[in-house]
């Protein structure tokens, strides 16, 4: 994947793995590598996860709206 670093990607997924979405199995020489599968809570993230992207999309412009207007606010 461009423009991610092997540190950003393992942070990412250690945090996936930690919270119970995925988890990590090693392989050992002379293929030493990790790899990963959904577990059951994982597997059931997509359907709100795309729900909470329809949402956005149906408010894009709203949303921003209102990051410009709080950029343009004083503050406090």
């Amino acid at each position: 994947m461009r423009g991610i670093t092997a540190k950003s990607l393992t942070q990412s997924l250690r945090g996936l793995e930690r919270d119970g979405f995925l988890p990590r199995t090693e392989h050992e020489p002379p293929e030493r590598r990790g790899e990963y599968a959904l577990t059951p809570l994982g597997r059931g993230l997509p359907g709100p996860l795309d729900a909470a992207c329809e949402w956005a999309r149906e408010h894009w412009d709203e949303l921003l709206d209102a990051q410009e207007a709080g950029r343009r606010a004083p503050a406090r």
